[in-house]
């Protein structure tokens, strides 16, 4: 068993000779990305025409999208200019919490999209009695605060496992890839098994979205 402090992203084989041209197009996606979410969170903050549940869900998915790109863009661009491709073991583990709790946020802020969206269409006269002040707040809380709490829960998970190794073989950290260095075989796939009830949970939420 191994005292691991530090991992080695090994994913970078194939593209160190196309390190500068892919560290120009990453840099320029990252900053459209921003660009883009800033400008439409801002335009529905300040414009009062905007405050009603479709666009305060579009808003959140936009907050979503700055969060889940700031937990992989900036380590990517560091990683293309660096000779050593390397991340502490607590920042490995904050990067899984960030990419995996937007992923699962992503698809909750869809789901409730997609719920405003047949309430809108199927019961118009009902809409306002249904997608109340409080509707959209137990909504929009549910759908950050139940990716948070389910992803921290497994990363706790993962930070209990016995590793006998430090090469993560992607660009990033994955929690499955981390839970694979386990020392046991069993602990490991035991890791897996929040991610999965994730998954199914989310598409329960959609199949309830839909009744």
């Amino acid at each position: 068993m191994l005292v691991v402090t530090v991992f080695t992203l090994s994913g970078f084989g194939d593209i160190t000779d196309y390190r500068v041209p892919l560290f120009s197009v990453t840099l320029l996606c990252y900053c459209v990305i921003v660009f883009v979410n800033v400008t439409v969170i801002m335009t529905i903050v300040f414009n009062r025409i905007f405050h009603v549940p479709m666009y305060i869900f579009l808003c959140n998915l936009c907050v979503n999208g700055l969060f889940g790109t700031a937990g992989f863009y900036p380590k990517f661009l560091m990683d293309l200019l660096s000779r050593l491709q390397v991340i502490s073991y607590a920042a490995c583990l904050f990067q899984v919490f960030v990419i995996y709790s937007s992923l699962c946020t992503d698809s909750c802020l869809l789901a409730v999209m997609a719920y405003d969206r047949f309430v809108a269409i199927c019961r118009p006269l009902q809409y306002h009695s249904v997608m109340t002040k409080q509707r959209v707040a137990q909504l929009v809380s549910f759908s950050w605060i139940a990716p948070f709490g389910l992803i921290a829960g497994s990363i706790i998970f993962t930070s209990q496992l016995r590793l006998c190794g430090s090469h993560i073989q992607k660009l990033y950290c994955a929690n499955w890839l981390v839970a694979k260095l386990s020392c046991d075989a069993t602990s490991w796939r035991a890791a897996l098994y929040i991610p999965l009830q994730i998954a199914k949970q989310n598409r329960g939420l959609r199949l309830d979205v839909m009744e």
